[in-house]
């Protein structure tokens, strides 16, 4: 069940920023991927899946990560759905799907 919810929100956040699903998940910094990481990861956790499941999902698309890598990302899209109402629209948007 929480891997169909993942898959679903992943798919719609790569649509939203208009990313592949290989871009989303490469390990890369740039600031788009990021953003988009972080709004699944905030995404998830507002469901609520735990971060052990968002760590293991995120691994089966071969991006590893630290609990406190997905913690801090929690934290940057709470932050930027705050402060720019976009950022709420798309967040509003993928949670409507």
């Amino acid at each position: 069940m929480k891997k169909e919810i993942f898959d679903s929100y992943t798919k719609a956040i790569a649509k939203q920023f208009h990313l592949t699903l290989d871009e989303m998940f490469e390990n890369s910094k740039k600031r788009h991927i990021v953003d988009a990481r972080q709004m699944l990861y905030y995404a998830c956790m507002e469901r609520p899946i735990r971060l052990a499941y968002i760590k293991k999902f995120l691994a089966e698309y071969g991006y590893d990560v630290q609990h406190s890598t997905i913690l801090h990302g929690i934290k940057q899209a709470k932050k930027l759905i705050d402060s720019d109402p976009d950022y709420k629209e798309i967040l509003d948007k993928i949670q409507s799907e």
